[in-house]
């Protein structure tokens, strides 16, 4: 298997009260694009481009629900640990979660 070949998949609880919206969505997107994989968004078994801002915002997911990131090309993995990481992370930025720690 070569590392072009290379699919990562991983899962993260959307935790922003309104859910996958508009703002969090579009954050997703400028994120994704930022990597040279492929990236999915799965949720109830309907799979999204994660790249693509209106994909997203059909999936509907609301707060709590799971969905499963999925990664492939050279850089799946750290595709999917950043995503994770600002799903997580309620769609902040490290800079706001710090400002909001001091």
């Amino acid at each position: 298997m070569t590392e072009t070949s290379t699919r990562i998949r991983r899962q993260a609880v959307i935790i922003d009260p309104l859910g996958l919206h508009l703002r969090p969505a579009a954050r997703v997107v400028v994120l994704a694009k930022s990597f040279r994989s492929d990236v999915r968004v799965v949720h109830n078994g309907a799979m999204a481009d994660g790249k693509s801002l209106l994909d997203l915002l059909i999936l509907a997911v609301e707060c709590n629900a799971k969905v499963d990131l999925i990664a492939h090309g050279p850089d799946a993995a750290d595709a999917v640990d950043a995503l994770a990481e600002l799903i997580e992370s309620g769609f902040e930025s490290p800079s706001q979660r710090a400002a909001a720690a001091a």
